[in-house]
């Protein structure tokens, strides 16, 4: 199985920020609906720290992976899991070394980060602007493949639309 994992928050004014975290969970690269869904909400998040995000979003990312059983075989994110030439982590790779490098963690995200020549350009769906896929305990190019071929016939696959819209709604 695969999951892809995002998260959102929200800033509730005095009582500090939150967070939901949603998970899809599906069998193949090319499924258009998933075979499960997974949402956690939670309060008390910390604050963002420029070039340490991974300590606001791994801890939310980790608690809607303990509703997922068993484990997913592999694990998308929004964002990076590499950020440069040199292996340096983004949160993927973060996430990858909290989960004892178990299990591979593929990165997609939508903005270049800097002139990161770790990541892969996929164009999706006629669109001019690329995806920018990294990953580690997977090949990366492997794992550019596969979210080329993801489901759907936008720029963002299917599957990934809907766990940022699951976030983003809190259903």
């Amino acid at each position: 199985m695969i999951a892809c994992i995002d998260v959102d928050y929200s800033d509730e004014g005095t009582a500090g920020t939150t967070a939901t975290a949603a998970c899809v969970v599906f069998a193949s690269w090319t499924a258009a609906a998933p075979a499960a869904e997974h949402v956690e909400r939670l309060s008390e998040i910390a604050e963002y720290v420029p070039g340490q995000f991974y300590k606001r979003e791994l801890p939310c990312v980790l608690a809607v992976l303990e509703l997922v059983e068993p484990l997913p075989d592999l694990i998308v994110i929004d964002g990076y899991v590499i950020l440069d030439g040199e292996g340096t982590h983004g949160m993927g790779g973060y996430l990858y070394e909290a989960l004892d490098r178990r299990i591979p963690v593929i990165g997609v995200a939508k903005n270049r980060f800097r002139s990161n020549v770790a990541a892969i350009e996929v164009f999706r769906g006629g669109s001019k602007r690329p995806l920018f896929v990294t990953a580690l305990g997977i090949d990366p190019q492997a794992a550019a493949d596969d979210i080329e071929r993801m489901h759907g016939n936008h720029r963002l696959p299917t599957l990934l639309k809907r766990v940022d819209r699951l976030c983003r709604d809190g259903e």
